[in-house]
């Protein structure tokens, strides 16, 4: 595909948020927009894009203010240059999803999408994929291992030969264990034990509660279970868990301890996968748990790595996922060297 008046849409589209960006082919940021979650498996493919349309009517909307060559006819994929090399419009959507984490899925994702016509051609990957690509430095396919922990886990790998290690990351039914929501849960669970004698003694069972003013286990539990405090505020407790371990509290650190090593076992196995145990590969840590720096976390990690992949190159990756969705577009239509550090220079 040629890069001449291309426009990309990146989009990475979380459990929580969905960012938005059209970038054009030299690596220039043109105009971003934030939606809500992505959840097609809560509401279905087509209702989720629904869900995330008006963020690109905003982004329609803000290019247009700027006089910019992408009003909706183009972004509606019935530019005057289809069919060509390039066009003057949207070209290509990469888009990096939530609930991509099966091929079936994938390919269902990807169908609804081009179903919209946001562009000429369209590359659905799962979410995960924009944390490796937005931490490998440069161009051309990626090499590495990304594990992701935000409200869940995951991680896949990436060799430049197309090779790709994945797990389903459907939580416990596939064998996951942890990322915020399955964190909060487990602190939940030993708090209320605690409290109620069926189990030791915790500093969470205090801790918990009081993040939200209340007196007790269990107010905190009546008061989620009859949806006074919606559900998914207790990912808020993920760092008081990691606030109590730092006290010293040996059920909280004994949760952050197996939250590392379920970190190390999936890019270790990654690894093996795609046979990157003898050679040096980069192993990218993102999402919102392992990019808030807690000591006792990443560092058990990088020790856990350094015995199990002793060539693995362990880093933090800070940088927003839509620059991952942006880089791996830039891969697709074959952008030049320059894009790519115009791309990374913006989101910082």
């Amino acid at each position: 595909m040629g890069v001449r008046g291309t426009v990309l849409l990146a989009v990475d589209a979380g459990n929580s948020k969905t960012d938005l960006a059209l970038v054009d082919a030299d690596g220039s940021v043109l105009v971003t927009a934030r939606g809500p979650g992505f959840r097609p498996q809560a509401v279905g493919v087509a209702a989720a894009f629904d869900a995330i349309a008006p963020a690109l009517e905003e982004a329609r909307a803000k290019a247009r203010a700027l006089g910019l060559p992408v009003g909706s006819a183009h972004l509606a994929g019935s530019g005057s240059g289809s069919g060509s090399d390039s066009v003057d419009g949207v070209a290509h959507v990469s888009a990096c999803l939530a609930g991509a984490d099966l091929p079936v899925e994938e390919e269902a994702l990807t169908e609804g999408l081009r179903a919209r016509g946001w562009g000429r051609t369209v590359e659905v990957r799962n979410d995960t994929f924009a944390i490796l690509r937005a931490g490998l430095v440069g161009s051309g396919p990626p090499l590495g291992v990304a594990v992701v922990c935000g409200a869940g886990i995951n991680c896949v790998g990436m060799r430049p030969d197309g090779r790709t290690a994945r797990f389903p990351a459907l939580g416990q039914l596939s064998g996951d264990w942890g990322g915020g929501g399955g964190l909060a849960a487990e602190a939940m669970w030993w708090a209320a034990r605690a409290e109620d004698g069926r189990g030791g003694p915790t500093a969470l069972a205090a801790a918990l509660p009081e993040h939200f003013e209340l007196a007790s286990m269990t107010e905190l539990i009546e008061a989620v279970h009859l949806g006074a405090i919606a559900p998914e505020r207790t990912h808020e407790l993920v760092p008081v868990l990691f606030a109590v371990a730092g006290a010293g509290d040996p059920v909280a650190r004994a949760l952050v301890e197996r939250q590392a090593d379920e970190v190390v076992a999936l890019a270790a196995v990654a690894l093996e996968r795609l046979d990157l145990l003898e050679e040096e590969a980069p192993v990218l840590l993102g999402g919102s748990v392992l990019a808030a720096g807690h000591a006792r976390l990443n560092d058990r990690v990088g020790a856990g790595l350094a015995e199990r992949a002793p060539l693995a190159r362990v880093s933090v990756v800070t940088a927003p996922p839509v620059l991952g969705a942006g880089l791996l577009g830039l891969d697709a239509i074959g952008a030049p060297a320059a894009a790519y550090g115009k791309l990374r220079a913006h989101f910082g």
